[in-house]
């Protein structure tokens, strides 16, 4: 009987595993040979302390803010972003556009166009979603207590337009430590030129 209540017990923590994978350590695997050292260029000092007072009091101000009714996003998202974005929904992993991608350039909000990481700032982090070390600045992202599912995490949002991306943690590579957990069909992929003409710089 003590035997069998193990195996039990050992298949609970299987399939705990596979329910909440994006909350799994993050399996790094780099495959843009300077993913980690590119990621403090714009976001110097970001680590998980500075997250959780971001998710405690608030962010850096955005360089400008997107605001519609919820009307006008349905018009303008498909409906599998309108759920994502603006219900805080999540894709299924392993099926995104982005996840495995790592060809250059900035990946923007599906929203509002506003830039929010670079590709330099991605890795393969082995859960099936887009990975980032940091934001392409620190004002890019919201941050918010998420208690959702019986745990505590913080959900990370387009500061701009308040779109849900997803939710980072603790267990990325260096420079920050940080996973940025964010579901491709929140993101666009433009170029660098492009990117810097939404900036606000």
């Amino acid at each position: 009987m003590k035997r069998l209540a193990n195996h039990y017990i050992a298949f609970l923590g299987i399939v705990s595993i596979a329910a909440f994978s994006c909350d799994s350590s993050a399996q790094v695997h780099s495959n843009n040979g300077g993913a980690a050292s590119g990621a403090a260029m714009q976001s110097e000092g970001l680590n998980w302390e500075k997250v959780l007072s971001y998710a405690e009091n608030g962010a850096p101000a955005p360089d400008r803010r997107v605001d519609k009714a919820e009307a006008e996003w349905k018009e303008i998202l498909t409906p599998e972003q309108f759920q994502v974005t603006r219900n805080a929904g999540t894709e299924r992993a392993f099926t995104g556009e982005h996840y495995n991608n790592y060809d250059p350039g900035v990946y923007a909000c599906i929203c509002c166009g506003t830039p929010l990481f670079r590709s330099e700032q991605k890795f393969n982090s082995g859960t099936g979603w887009p990975s980032f070390t940091a934001p392409l600045k620190d004002n890019a992202i919201n941050y918010h207590a998420d208690h959702s599912f019986g745990m505590t995490r913080v959900e990370v949002e387009c500061s701009a337009c308040d779109a849900h991306l997803g939710h980072v943690f603790d267990d990325g590579p260096n420079p920050t430590g940080l996973r940025y957990c964010i579901n491709s069909v929140c993101l666009e992929k433009i170029s660098e030129e492009k990117a810097g003409g939404k900036s606000g710089n």
